[in-house]
């Protein structure tokens, strides 16, 4: 047979506490162990609270010097960068320079012939010879042309009439089909598939 257990007739009873969350009725000792633990507490949850600042405080600065770092190596690429734009910019010119030496060494040659000498031959060889120099120089001009990537725009008669390349001095009449190039002018150039210079050209008349 058991017995019956006496039950808290009020259950929602609470004891009364202080504005220090330490019961109103507590004892001296209660009252100072009760401060105690709660000052321990304290303590704890601000170690904790500085603990997380410490580590914040930590990525903070990492973050930052992160930042300058990358900011350094930016500020390496980009200098190293405009170098070697620099540098690029000059050995081109440089290589062409150096690409049209001969041209001007043939030049320097034909015009060093001494008069005594060009008239010690005939008129005819004089001009056939002269003629052949000038064009073994050209062919060395274009060489060194084309070595770096400048080539001549030079329409063939009848072709269609290329705003991007070629410039039209005049529209004349013609036997071609409208918008042709009748006549090449002055020879246009390319560079690296740039137009440098266009072709100066005639074109057809429409019929």
């Amino acid at each position: 047979m058991s017995e019956n257990k006496p039950t808290n007739p009020n259950p929602t009873d609470e004891t009364p506490m202080g504005a220090d969350g330490i019961p109103v009725n507590a004892s001296a000792e209660e009252r100072e162990a009760a401060q105690a633990a709660n000052e321990s507490e304290a303590i704890s949850e601000l170690a904790i609270a500085q603990a997380a600042v410490a580590t914040l405080t930590a990525k903070v600065a990492d973050l930052q010097d992160q930042y300058i770092r990358g900011q350094a190596e930016v500020q390496n690429a980009r200098r190293r960068a405009d170098e070697d734009i620099s540098k690029a910019r000059k050995f081109a010119v440089e290589a062409f320079a150096e690409s049209l030496l001969p041209v001007t060494d043939s030049l320097e040659a034909g015009l060093a012939i001494k008069d005594a000498a060009i008239e010690q031959v005939r008129e005819g060889d004089s001009l056939k010879a002269m003629r052949e120099g000038m064009e073994a120089t050209l062919r060395q001009l274009i060489s060194a042309l084309e070595r770096n990537k400048v080539i001549a725009i030079n329409p063939e008669p009848g072709s269609k009439f290329d705003p991007h390349q070629h410039q039209a001095i005049s529209v004349v009449p013609s036997d071609l089909e409208a918008n042709a190039v009748v006549m090449v002018l002055q020879k246009g150039y390319l560079i690296a598939d740039r137009v440098l210079r266009p072709a100066l050209v005639t074109v057809s008349a429409p019929k």
